[in-house]
C-alpha cells in the first residue's frame, strides 16, 4: 500500500500509517527541524522540504492507495480565532487540490476537535461535498487517544474518505479494550532512571492519563505543557508544566519533576527509540503538535482492511478467468 503524507511534521501519523502497512513515497513538510526528524529515523523516507501549496501530486496519478496529512489546526483550534477557511493556514483546499491530482483510494486527514463546533458545520459539508464529487464516502470521527492505548485525553477529528468500491467494506477502528497505562507507569522509568529516591511516590500520584499536550506555533508558545488550565491538570499529576527539563531528576530532586521532550513522547505515543532533532524548543513543538502514532496505526489498519477486499475479489476473479478460458 502507498501513500503520500502531507503536514507530515514528526512523522507521528506517517510512523502509525507505516506500522499499518502503508509504505510513504513521499512526505511533505515545511519545518526544517521536523524534516530533520524525519531522516534521522527514516533516511530511506522521501522528505520533501517546502509548502504544501507548492507540491503538485500529478506524477503519482493513480499510482497511490492512500493521501494522508494533519493539516495545520490554528484555523479550528479554540485556542486561536477560529478563522476557519478565512485562515490562510488552512490546508484543507490543498489536501482537496492533491487528490484531484493523485487520486487515490483513500484519503486521511486529522484536525483539532474543534472542527465539528457548529460553526464549522458548513465547512465540513463542504468538504464533504467536494470530496463526493471526486467519487469518495466520506466517514467524519471524533478519535481520542485513551480508545487507542495512549495516556492522553487527546481527541482529534479524523475524516477517513474511501472511493465508493472501497467505501462498503470499511469499519471504523473502535481501538483497544484495555485502558491505557496512567502516566506514572508510564514514565516511572524515565523518572527513576537518575536514581531519584521520589520516584515511587511520585507514580503513585500520577495516577490517571494526561491532559492534551500543546505544542504550540512558530510564534508562540515555548518548551512548556501548555496554558493555566493544562499545568493545573499537570499539577495534580505531580508535574511542573511549567517549562521541560533538559533530564531527569537527579537523586535527591525535591518538588515536583519537570517532563523532558523524550518523556513528552512516549505520552504522545512515540516508540522509546524516535529520536527529534532540534534545541528543546523546536522539538517539543514537534512533539506537541504530532498525531499519535498508535491511533494513525490503528485507522490506517482499517484502511487497508477496507481496501484489500476488493483486490482479493479481484484476483480471485481473475484466476477464475483464467480458469475458465483454460477449459
Amino acid at each position: 500500500m502507498r501513500s503520500i503524507e502531507i503536514c507530515a511534521g514528526a512523522g507521528g501519523q506517517a510512523l502509525g500509517l507505516e506500522q499499518a502497512g502503508f509504505e510513504h513515497i513521499a512526505l511533505v513538510e515545511i519545518d526544517k527541524h521536523a524534516c530533520a526528524t524525519l531522516k534521522e529515523n527514516r533516511p530511506e523516507w522521501n522528505v520533501i522540504e517546502g509548502d504544501v501549496k507548492a507540491f503538485s501530486a500529478i506524477r503519482y496519478n493513480n499510482y497511490v492507495d492512500l493521501l494522508a496529512g494533519g493539516v495545520p489546526c490554528p484555523p479550528f483550534s479554540i485556542a486561536g480565532k477560529q478563522l476557519g477557511h478565512d485562515d490562510e493556514r488552512d490546508l484543507f483546499p490543498e489536501a482537496l487540490r492533491l487528490a484531484r491530482e493523485c487520486n487515490p483510494k483513500a484519503v486521511m486527514l486529522e484536525n483539532v476537535r474543534g472542527l465539528f463546533d457548529p460553526k464549522f458545520e458548513d465547512y465540513r459539508t463542504s468538504i464533504k461535498e467536494q470530496f463526493e464529487n471526486m467519487g469518495y464516502e466520506c466517514f467524519w470521527e471524533l478519535a481520542n487517544a485513551t480508545h487507542f492505548g495512549v495516556p492522553q485525553q487527546r481527541p482529534r477529528a479524523v475524516l477517513v474518505a474511501l472511493k465508493h468500491e472501497y467505501a462498503k467494506h470499511f469499519i471504523w477502528s473502535l481501538g483497544v479494550t484495555t485502558p491505557p497505562p496512567t502516566v506514572g507507569q508510564l514514565l516511572y522509568n524515565e523518572m527513576a532512571s537518575n536514581g531519584w529516591t521520589g520516584a515511587k511516590d511520585w507514580r503513585e500520584q500520577a495516577n490517571s492519563v494526561a491532559p492534551t499536550l500543546v505544542g504550540g506555533s512558530k510564534k508562540h508558545g515555548g518548551p512548556d505543557l501548555g496554558p493555566t488550565r493544562a499545568r493545573e491538570a499537570w499539577a495534580k499529576l505531580g508535574v511542573n508544566g511549567g517549562s521541560l527539563a533538559d533530564h531527569p531528576p537527579d537523586k535527591d530532586f525535591i518538588g515536583m519533576p519537570r517532563l523532558t521532550v523524550r518523556m513528552a513522547a512516549l505520552v504522545q505515543g512515540f516508540p522509546s527509540d524516535w529520536k527529534f532533532v532540534g534545541k528543546k524548543t523546536p522539538a517539543y513543538r514537534q512533539v506537541g503538535n504530532a498525531f499519535p502514532p498508535p491511533v494513525a496505526k490503528a485507522i490506517g489498519k482499517a484502511i487497508i482492511k477496507a481496501l484489500s477486499p476488493v483486490k482479493s475479489e479481484n484476483s480471485e476473479a481473475t484466476q477464475h478467468e483464467k480458469a475458465r478460458r483454460a477449459v
